[in-house]
C-alpha cells in the first residue's frame, strides 16, 4: 500500500502534466443542440450532449438518480470536445446533472453553472411528452388594454352616467388624451376590438406576432377584471345592436335604474354581435400570421357577474336565473361562499378576493356545476369559431381555498384545454418561484416576473417594479443581476423558459421608461408630469436589448414603443398616443424585433454569461451556426472591455460584425467590424449604451476586407 505522501507526489505530477480543467468551456443545458428531441415523448431514445474544452477531461458522466451514464467523446469543434449520450425515455420524469473528472480532481454541472457538489434544486429535468408550442417560443408579444389602444366604433362608447360603479358613475372622457384621475376604474377613453382591427397592419409593420389582450368578456370596469359574463365579449368593445333605456339620473346609485347599460350587455343581440366581431378580428389576425391570447380570469368574477346579480340588472330578465346574492335557492347559489346562510335576499356575506366584495371569490370546491362551466369556458374559446390561441391566467396560484384543490384544478384545465387545442400556450400571472406548477402538467410558462423583469429593472434602475423603492444597492451590481436571474431561470424547464412573458412594463406596474427618472411615488402623490420627468432614453434602450435578446418571449405594453410613461396602475394604463408617438423610439423597437423575429439563435439557442463587472452586463446566445454578444454599459463612463467570446464557441480567429448599437440620443445600424484575437475581443464601449456582436458561418470570408 503507497503511503499518503506517494499519493500526494502522484498527484502533483498527474497534475502538472495537464492543463488546469477549463471551467468556463463547460456547458450543457436544454436546448435542441444538447438534448435532441428537446421535447421528447415516452419511448423516445434522448441524445445528450455535454461540451469541453478540447483534450481537456479524463471523463464525463450523466448520474440520473439511479443510473450513471458513461459519456463518449463524440466529436472535437474549434476549442470544444462534446460528450454523448443516449437514454431511453419511459413515462417518469428524468432529472440529471453532469460530473466532470480530469486526473484526481471532479466537478459537477448543473442547471445553474460548476459546483464542487451535486445541488439536486439545480438538476435538469425532462418531462417526457411536455412541450410547449413552438409558435410561443421567443414570439414578439404585444399586450393591449382596449380601451386605451384605438378608438374604432364611437357607437359602443360607455356612455357617462349610463351605470354606478364602486363609487362614481361610468364617465366617457371629453378627449383621447385626457389624463385620468386617481381613481379610473368607470373611466372610459372608447377603445374597442374595431380599433385594434384597424391597427393590425401597424402591428404586423412593427413586427408582432401575438396579441395578449387583456380581459375582453362582459364587465362594468375599464380593465375588466371583474367579469360579468365569461360567455360573451363585452359590447362596449364590440357591437352594439340594439341600444334603447335611459342614463342615470344625478345621485342616482341603482343599478336597476341604468335601463341603457342593462339593454347593451344584456341583450342577446349585442352578444352575439360582439362574438361574431370578435371571430372575425382572430380571423384577420391569423390572416396576418399572429396569434391571439385571452386573459382568463378565473380565480374571481365581479359583483355584476350574472351568476351573483348584486347589481340586480339580471333579476327578472328574459333567459336569466336569479343570482345568488338575489335568492337563496338560486342555481348558482354554491358557486360562491356565503358566511350568514339566512340572509336572504341579497345576502351580503360571500367571499370577496383579498377581500373585495366587487370581486366575489369562486367557490370551486363548493360547486361541480361551475367547475364543468369554467371548464367549458376554458375549451370554448380556444375551439371553433373563436379560435383563441391560448390563455393568460389572472392571479392563478390564488384560485381555490388549498393549494392542493389549485393544482388538481390546473391539472384538469391542462388537460380540457389541450384537447380542444393542441397547440394552444397556458401562460399564468405569478409572483415568486413558480416552479410547483412547471412540473410539466399545469401551466406551459409565466409572466417572467424573477427571471427578466425584476432583475433587469433593478441592475439598470435601482427601482422596484411599482417605483414604490428605489434600491441604490442593487443599482449596477452586476453580482445580484447575475445571481437572480441564474437562480430563478432554473424555475423553468427549458421549453417554458423559452416562452416566459419577457415584459418590461404592463398593467400592473410603472412604465419601465418612467423608472429610469428613479422618482419613489404614485401619480396621486407626485402627478403624471413627474412620471415623465428626466427619463433615461439610453437607460431604456439597453433594456430593449436586453429584451429582444435574452431566452423568452419579449412581450410589449402597448405604448412602451411609442415613449409612455407613467407610474403604476392606473397612471400606466394612460392611452396610445396616436399622432404623437417617439418616432425614433418605434423605428429602433422595429429594427431589434426585426433582428430577434428573424433570428433562430435568439429565439431558441444557448444563453451564457460572460465576464461582467460593476456597471456592465455581457452574456452571449449561440448555436452551431451563429452566435451573438450582447454588452450594456450602465454606466456614465466609456468602457474597455476584454471579452473571451470563444466561450460562447466563437472561433479563436473571428469577425464579428455589429448589428446594432444603442445610446441615449438614439441608435444605429451601420454596421462596424471587429475580429477577435485567440478567441477574445477587445473594445470600448461607450457609456449608457449597448452594443449587439454577431459571428456566423461564412464571415471570415465575407467581412475580411472590412475590419
Amino acid at each position: 500500500m503507497r503511503s499518503l505522501e506517494e499519493l500526494n507526489l502522484i498527484q502533483q505530477y498527474v497534475m502538472q502534466q495537464r492543463p488546469p480543467l477549463k471551467r468556463d468551456a463547460l456547458f450543457s443545458d436544454g436546448t435542441p443542440e444538447y438534448r435532441i428531441p428537446a421535447e421528447p415523448n415516452p419511448g423516445d431514445k434522448v441524445k445528450i450532449r455535454f461540451r469541453t474544452a478540447a483534450n481537456n477531461v479524463d471523463a464525463v458522466k450523466l448520474h440520473t438518480p439511479d443510473v450513471t451514464y458513461h459519456m463518449v467523446r463524440k466529436e472535437t469543434r474549434g476549442r470544444f470536445d462534446y460528450y454523448e449520450t443516449e437514454i431511453v425515455i419511459t413515462d417518469e420524469v428524468v432529472v440529471y446533472n453532469f460530473e466532470i473528472e480530469t486526473g484526481l480532481f471532479r466537478c459537477f454541472y448543473d442547471r445553474y453553472g460548476v459546483s464542487n457538489d451535486s445541488r439536486p434544486q439545480y438538476f435538469f429535468k425532462i418531462v417526457p411528452g411536455f412541450s410547449t408550442p413552438d409558435w410561443a417560443k421567443g414570439a414578439v408579444m404585444y399586450q393591449i388594454l382596449v380601451d386605451r389602444f384605438y378608438n374604432g366604433d364611437q357607437t359602443n362608447d360607455v356612455l357617462t352616467d349610463e351605470y354606478h360603479y364602486i363609487r362614481s358613475h361610468s364617465r366617457k372622457m371629453d378627449s383621447w388624451n385626457q389624463p385620468a384621475s386617481d381613481f379610473s376604474v368607470a373611466e372610459f377613453y372608447g377603445g374597442d376590438l374595431e380599433g385594434v382591427r384597424k391597427k393590425l397592419d401597424y402591428l404586423k409593420g412593427l413586427g408582432v406576432e401575438v396579441i395578449y389582450f387583456n380581459p375582453l368578456f362582459v364587465s362594468p370596469s375599464n380593465h375588466k377584471y371583474d367579469i360579468q359574463d365569461y360567455d360573451y365579449i363585452d359590447p362596449h368593445y364590440g357591437k352594439i345592436v340594439h341600444d334603447e333605456g335611459e342614463l342615470l339620473a344625478e345621485g342616482v346609485t341603482d343599478n336597476r335604474e341604468a335601463t341603457r347599460y342593462i339593454d347593451r350587455v344584456t341583450n342577446k343581440e349585442n352578444l352575439e354581435a360582439s362574438n361574431k366581431l370578435f371571430c372575425e378580428i382572430v380571423e384577420e389576425i391569423h390572416a396576418r400570421g399572429m396569434k391571439v391570447i385571452l386573459d382568463g380570469v378565473l380565480n374571481h368574477c365581479g359583483s355584476y357577474n350574472k351568476w351573483l346579480d348584486k347589481e340586480r340588472i339580471y333579476e327578472g330578465r328574459e333567459g336569466y336565473e336569479k343570482g345568488a346574492y338575489i335568492d337563496v335557492d338560486s342555481p348558482y347559489h354554491d358557486f360562491f361562499r356565503f358566511h350568514i346562510e339566512n340572509d336572504f335576499p341579497y345576502n351580503n356575506s360571500y367571499d370577496g378576493w383579498w377581500g373585495h366584495d366587487t370581486l366575489p371569490k369562486l367557490n370551486y370546491e363548493g360547486s361541480e356545476k361551475l367547475h364543468d362551466y369554467i371548464m367549458h369556458i376554458a375549451a370554448k374559446w380556444v375551439s371553433a369559431p373563436f379560435n383563441a390561441d391560448g390563455w393568460r391566467l389572472d392571479v392563478a396560484a390564488d384560485l381555490g381555498h388549498s393549494p392542493e384543490y389549485n393544482h388538481k384544478f390546473w391539472k384538469e384545465f391542462r388537460k380540457v384545454v389541450k384537447e380542444a387545442n393542441p397547440n394552444a400556450i397556458i401562460l399564468s400571472e405569478h409572483y415568486g418561484s413558480a416552479e410547483a406548477w412547471l412540473g410539466g402538467d399545469e401551466w406551459d410558462t409565466v409572466m417572467n416576473y424573477e427571471a427578466f423583469m425584476e432583475p433587469v429593472t433593478y441592475f439598470l434602475t435601482g427601482m422596484e417594479k411599482h417605483s414604490d423603492e428605489y434600491h441604490g444597492e442593487l443599482l449596477d451590481n452586476e453580482t445580484a443581476f447575475m445571481g437572480a436571474m441564474k437562480h430563478n431561470m432554473t424555475h423553468f424547464m427549458t421549453s417554458s423558459l423559452y416562452c416566459a412573458m419577457n415584459q418590461l412594463s404592463n398593467h400592473d406596474h410603472s412604465r419601465f421608461l418612467t423608472r429610469t427618472n428613479h422618482k419613489v411615488g404614485r401619480v396621486e402623490y407626485l402627478g403624471q408630469q413627474a412620471a415623465e420627468e428626466d427619463v433615461n432614453y439610453g437607460v431604456f434602450r439597453n433594456a430593449i436589448l436586453m429584451q429582444m435578446t435574452w431566452p423568452g418571449a419579449p412581450t410589449l405594453y402597448y405604448g412602451d414603443e411609442a415613449g409612455v410613461c407613467g407610474f403604476t396602475d392606473p397612471d400606466c394604463r394612460r392611452t396610445y398616443p396616436w399622432g404623437r408617438e417617439n418616432t425614433d423610439l418605434i423605428d429602433y423597437y422595429r429594427d431589434l424585433i426585426g433582428i430577434h423575429k428573424y433570428s433562430y439563435t435568439l429565439r431558441y439557442g444557448s444563453f451564457m454569461f460572460l465576464p461582467c463587472r460593476h456597471n456592465l452586463v455581457c452574456y452571449g446566445r449561440f448555436t452551431k451556426e451563429d452566435q451573438y454578444i450582447v454588452i450594456v454599459n450602465n454606466g456614465d463612463r466609456d468602457e474597455e472591455v476584454d471579452i473571451p467570446v470563444w466561450e460562447i464557441e466563437v472561433p479563436k480567429h473571428a469577425i464579428l460584425k455589429m448589428k446594432m448599437t444603442c445610446f441615449e440620443a438614439g441608435y444605429s445600424t451601420m454596421p462596424k467590424y471587429y475580429r477577435t484575437h485567440g478567441g477574445r475581443i477587445k473594445l470600448t464601449i461607450k457609456g449608457n449604451s449597448g452594443l449587439l456582436l454577431k459571428h456566423g458561418e461564412g464571415y471570415e470570408e465575407r467581412y475580411a476586407d472590412k475590419v
